[in-house]
């Protein structure tokens, strides 16, 4: 009665009368006690049985009849109380006015099996799911992971050059691996300087085409706002996530490439003349798999932008595109390196039993056993809360989407229908950015434990010889002199 369904119609459409009475049975008794009665003006013998009404689905044969679903005790917060469609066969999700973007971006969001066109998702603004304090603390994080996840593998990687004959197979791919995080590291503090300058773009131009329900014309007061990048129309972006995305998928692989080294060396007992002759092996797989998937990624257009770190990731706009190029490589890194590494274990673990069984010392070989968990253990734990943390916002994605809709159609004035608390099975909810920050935190501190392997005294005396070396050399220049 009092917030009518929006309709092109002369007059409003009314309650139907089996709502009426719906209503008045569950606070007629309530009213009555704080000594209120029934209003005259909502007398359900008012109000039409059947036909052009919003009641609840009795008959769903009736075109005429308008369904609505009134938000329970519940709902997700930020849905407004106007009536909603739900039936699916009526559910035509809108985008707010202020984030629809022209034709030619070719942007598109998804809930489920629906689509809503030149759409983006927000960036900044009241209508954001991560503002406040939550968004700045997780990028102060972020940074100050990143900065650690750099000075850890440029040291890393300074070790080696200094002392490239200290390092051969099966620990070479250590060096690789950190190498590949000293980009990963380097990409996020780019994004965190950036701001959303990269990850984010405004289309300052009014918009050429509109849905059967928001029509937007020239000389519209609607602002627009910042939206995260979609496609790889935008170059800076573009180049942010092939630095991300190849590096990061890269040193995974060199995760498996370590352990099956490893397996080589332990297991079948191969030297490590016989590892290092097939690294070109190594190096074909290393480079080559990231690089098919980031080209997968560019002619599909599936890169995004990310709001929350200004950096150019994939799948966050697309939940088939976020399944596909990245839970699924994660896992599947992730679980061959396990198997290679616990085959390598037993196989160390054998030879322990059978050295003892002859008396021979095996402290040296326990020595790398600690050295071999603990590292497996650095590294597994990371990866595996990561691909959780993924895996939670591929589940959640769609109802978080359905959330920030709510929220839109509760925070705008501008006239655009309001999306459903429940959409085929999908219920609203809103994110918890602790598993986001819990996700870029993990991501990086493989990073920072990646240079476990060289911490010991060998790498001090690396660094002393190295040191030696610049100072003889300059006692050398000066005698000459």
């Amino acid at each position: 009665m009092y917030v009518p369904v929006c309709t092109v119609l002369d007059e409003a459409i009314p309650p139907c009368r089996s709502l009426c009475l719906e209503a008045r049975n569950g606070c007629e008794v309530l009213m009555n006690r704080f000594g209120f009665q029934w209003p005259e003006n909502l007398e359900c013998s008012r109000f039409p049985e059947s036909g052009l009404c919003v009641g609840e689905n009795r008959s769903s044969s009736d075109p005429h009849t308008v369904t609505t679903r009134r938000p329970s005790h519940g709902a997700a917060v930020g849905y407004s109380t106007r009536p909603t469609w739900t039936a699916e066969e009526t559910v035509s999700f809108q985008c707010p006015p202020p984030y629809l973007v022209s034709v030619s971006w070719g942007y598109q969001l998804r809930i489920g099996k629906a689509t809503i066109d030149n759409c983006g998702m927000p960036c900044s603004g009241e209508d954001v799911m991560f503002s406040g304090r939550g968004y700045t603390y997780v990028r102060y994080v972020v940074l100050i992971a990143a900065v650690a996840c750099l000075v850890s593998t440029l040291f890393t990687v300074l070790t080696f050059l200094i002392d490239m004959h200290r390092f051969r197979y099966p620990e070479r791919p250590i060096i690789f691996l950190s190498a590949c995080y000293t980009v990963v590291a380097i990409t996020y503090i780019v994004g965190y300087a950036a701001g959303q300058q990269i990850a984010c773009k405004k289309d300052n131009q009014t918009t050429d085409t509109s849905d059967d329900m928001t029509e937007i014309v020239v000389g519209d007061p609607v602002e627009k706002e910042f939206v995260v990048v979609q496609g790889t129309k935008h170059e800076v972006c573009t180049i942010l996530f092939i630095l991300l995305y190849f590096f990061s998928m890269a040193s995974s692989v060199w995760w498996v490439i370590l352990t099956v080294t490893w397996f080589l060396s332990a297991g079948l007992k191969w030297g490590n003349e016989a590892i290092e002759s097939n690294s070109h092996y190594f190096h074909l797989a290393a480079w080559a798999v990231p690089a098919i998937k980031t080209i997968a990624v560019l002619a599909t257009s599936s890169v995004d932008g990310d709001g929350l770190t200004g950096v150019c990731w994939t799948g966050v706009s697309n939940a088939v595109a976020h399944r596909g190029f990245v839970l699924a490589p994660l896992c599947a890194y992730l679980a061959v390196g396990i198997c290679f590494l616990l085959a390598g274990f037993v196989a160390l673990c054998r030879i322990r039993t059978v050295m003892k069984h002859d008396g021979t010392r095996t402290d040296k070989l326990e020595k790398l056993m600690v050295r071999i968990g603990i590292f497996g253990v650095l590294y597994m734990v990371p990866a595996a809360v990561v691909i959780s943390c993924h895996a939670y916002e591929h589940w959640f994605r769609d109802a978080w989407m359905l959330s920030w809709l709510g929220t839109a159609c509760r925070n705008r004035d501008h006239p655009f229908r309001c999306p459903p608390p429940s959409f085929n099975g999908i219920e609203a909810s809103l994110p918890n950015i602790n598993v986001f920050m819990i996700k870029y935190l993990m991501t990086l501190i493989v990073g920072i434990t990646s240079g476990f392997w060289i911490w010991s005294g060998k790498t001090i005396a690396s660094w002393s010889n190295f040191y030696g070396r610049l100072c003889g050399r300059r006692n050398t220049r000066r005698v000459v002199v």
